[in-house]
């Protein structure tokens, strides 16, 4: 364990952030952790915003230090947290993300099938707390909600937890966007512990307001833009093109990196071997990956990834309605011809699907506001309109992809 230090980090988003514990400095320390350096935050959202290149690693600093605030700001309304509660949430926080893989969410279980990013980060944590001799056994408790102070919890996963509010401002930040903004210190300013639950006072609650809807407007602007959606589209297809002619002997699909691993032997197992292989990948392997495979004698699988690397994606259109069976099957014949593919592998080149996106679930997760005269009410019963109306109806859009 290093020696007691303190170093600031110079942030763009929030100016200084400050670093003054061991197990802190042991994290950051961490192979697993520097490999979020090499993670984008945002995956291929660059292609339209090309600011967006910050990495997982910015992110979960960002949230470090608001979490930090959190804890400031709730021991100064008389909030019991001692010196080890406040290192272990920070500590969950700097980890939340820990088992996020290449290109993030583009690529969610698409490298490792079946398995989502939240139990990887738990598992790589688990893995971490043996290398650091049980250090971090108090901030797996309060990571998994097994610690009786629930409100530590709900600061690292809720509805209004220090994760969204690092990445709306910092994504926002990072892609010029104004629609990402939000008043995350007036949040943290209102927040308050009541009955051992995460609660927001009632002047927050234009603030909590904007959040929200600071959060949809990103979801359409940014994370759902139909041309992300396209290039996020064109690597899984990619992948899943790979996955389909893969061939042990094939030394043209080989990138001599752990990917090999993950597409062609990964049989759902997990151990501290496998652990390593999925660490030592990052976006760069899968970059790699891609200008190799441009020049493989696949017909689809060297068009797919000649076109992402020359940002030749997808034609994409996003509507409210499913699009016509008719309209696809036109589609689908006319990519057929222009590139000379067989219908039976058309669904690489064209194909439909189903994004969403809901403002606020109500159903397992709450933001609740506490009135000045100590009722409880869910934000999404408060009588204020555009909350009443709007808050919990999910967005469904379709889409549709297709290489021209």
């Amino acid at each position: 364990m290093p020696e007691a230090k303190r170093k600031i980090i110079n942030d763009p988003v929030y100016g200084f952030i400050t670093i003054n514990h061991p197990l802190i400095f042991s994290i950051i320390a961490h192979p697993y952790y520097q490999r979020l350096r090499r993670i984008q935050q945002m995956a291929m959202a660059q292609l339209v915003y090309p600011g967006a290149v910050h990495t997982r690693l910015h992110h979960s600093l960002g949230a470090y230090h608001l979490m930090g605030n959190a804890v400031a700001e709730l021991r100064s309304k008389n909030v019991a947290i001692s010196a080890e509660e406040e290192v272990a949430v920070k500590a969950a926080i700097l980890l939340h993300d820990i088992g996020h893989g290449p290109f993030s969410h583009a690529l969610e279980q698409v490298v490792v099938q079946g398995v989502h990013h939240e139990q990887l980060s738990l598992q790589i944590m688990h893995e971490m707390n043996r290398d650091l001799n049980g250090e971090l056994s108090l901030a797996i408790a309060i990571f998994t909600n097994q610690y009786p102070k629930q409100f530590l919890h709900q600061l690292i996963s809720g509805q209004l937890d220090v994760d969204r509010m690092d990445y709306l401002s910092r994504d926002s930040f990072f892609c010029g966007v104004s629609e990402g903004v939000i008043g995350y210190d007036r949040i943290l300013k209102m927040l308050v512990v009541h009955d051992g639950q995460l609660m927001v006072e009632e002047k927050g609650i234009y603030s909590v307001e904007k959040f929200l809807v600071a959060r949809r407007q990103m979801y359409w602007q940014v994370y759902l833009h139909k041309t992300v959606l396209a290039a996020e589209k064109m690597l899984v297809k990619i992948l899943e093109r790979v996955r389909a002619i893969y061939q042990p002997n094939d030394a043209a699909l080989e990138t001599q990196s752990a990917l090999d691993f993950f597409l062609g032997h990964y049989r759902g197992e997990m151990d501290r071997r496998i652990l390593d292989l999925f660490c030592s990948l990052d976006d760069h392997d899968i970059m790699h990956a891609v200008k190799r495979w441009s020049s493989h004698p696949d017909k689809i699988l060297s068009l797919l990834c000649r076109r992402f690397l020359n940002r030749e994606l997808y034609k994409s259109r996003i509507q409210a309605e499913p699009f016509d069976k008719e309209f696809l099957k036109a589609k689908e014949q006319e990519a057929a011809n222009r590139f000379g593919i067989d219908l039976a592998d058309i669904h690489y080149l064209c194909f439909t699907g189903l994004a969403s996106n809901t403002l606020y679930q109500t159903v397992d997760e709450r933001i609740n506001i506490l009135f000045r005269d100590g009722v409880v009410k869910d934000i999404s019963q408060v009588d204020y309109a555009l909350i009443h109306q709007n808050l919990s109806s999910p967005v469904k859009k379709n889409y549709i992809c297709l290489l021209v």
